[in-house]
Formats: structure tokens, C-alpha cells, sequence
């Protein structure tokens, strides 16, 4: 009996964890499907998973918004493939920060994007000598703030 319960046991745990690898697969498609048809000019790395909280608004060039992902690649190679890459889809950089942390900025139809690569540490990449990367991309519209200093008429005492 403790036979068939340990079976039924280890059954139940592989449906589990590969229930959830087909929901986290799916989420990627999906995503990858939305972000391409919101930001089509826009690369993102290949091996490249989209985390939350990753959110656009607008369609079309009028999309803001901001992008989270996990690679397997250190952010050298991640600055190298941002760097030719970009350029091929039309992206003009117009500033750097590279060190251990990178930011570039680049620009495409009064468009700003702004990635942030950091070496994301964990164990297993600690043991095994790759870090991998954590990049954080904001896309912004020019247009996308109308109302310069929206709060111009407040009044903080009011707020209590």
C-alpha cells in the first residue's frame, strides 16, 4: 500500500510541475506575441524570459510602457547584442553607462528607450560561472505627458 501511495505521490508532483512549465511557456508566447505587435521595431534577446511586471499601453508608435526580462547572458553580451541590434531596427543611441551595471538610452521617432542591464546572482550561476542578466527596458511616447506640472494647484495640507 505505502508502495502505491508513494507512486500516486510522485505522479501527482510530475502533472504538477509540468502543468506548470506549459503555463509558463504559454505566458511567454503570449507575451512575446504582444510586445512584438505593440513595439515591432523594438529587439529583445532570444533567450530572454518576460517577468512581471511588465506592462505597455498604447498601440502602434505610441507606446509606453516598461519591460522586464531574465537572461542566461551577462550583460557584456547583453550590451552587445543591444548594441547591434538597435541599430539594425533603426534605434539611435544617445547615451551609455557601462560597467558592471549598464543603461543605454536610445531614441527612434521622438521615442525614448531606456534598458537597464544588472548581473542577476544566484547559486547555481554562482557554481557555474555565469550570472546571467536582469534587464529593465522603459519605452516612452513623447507625447505620452501632456500636462507638464500637474501639481501645480495642489495644496499639500489637504491631502491629510
Amino acid at each position: 500500500m505505502e508502495n502505491k501511495t508513494r507512486f500516486l505521490l510522485i505522479l501527482f508532483s510530475a502533472l504538477i510541475i509540468s502543468s506548470c512549465a506549459l503555463v509558463t511557456n504559454e505566458y511567454q508566447e503570449s507575451q512575446r506575441k504582444v510586445i512584438s505587435y505593440l513595439l515591432e521595431d523594438f529587439p529583445l534577446p532570444n533567450d530572454a524570459q518576460i517577468t512581471e511586471p511588465t506592462l505597455l499601453l498604447g498601440t502602434g508608435k505610441a507606446v509606453s510602457g516598461r519591460i522586464i526580462l531574465t537572461s542566461g547572458q551577462t550583460p557584456a553580451e547583453n550590451l552587445v547584442f543591444y548594441g547591434t541590434e538597435t541599430l539594425s531596427t533603426g534605434w539611435n543611441l544617445v547615451s551609455s553607462k557601462v560597467g558592471e551595471k549598464v543603461t543605454l538610452v536610445y531614441q527612434k521617432d521622438g521615442r525614448i528607450a531606456t534598458i537597464y542591464i544588472a548581473p542577476k546572482r544566484n547559486i547555481g550561476g554562482f557554481i557555474s560561472g555565469n550570472y546571467g542578466s536582469d534587464i529593465d527596458i522603459s519605452v516612452v511616447h513623447p507625447d505620452a505627458i501632456g500636462l507638464q506640472d500637474p501639481y501645480l494647484g495642489l495644496n499639500y495640507n489637504d491631502l491629510e
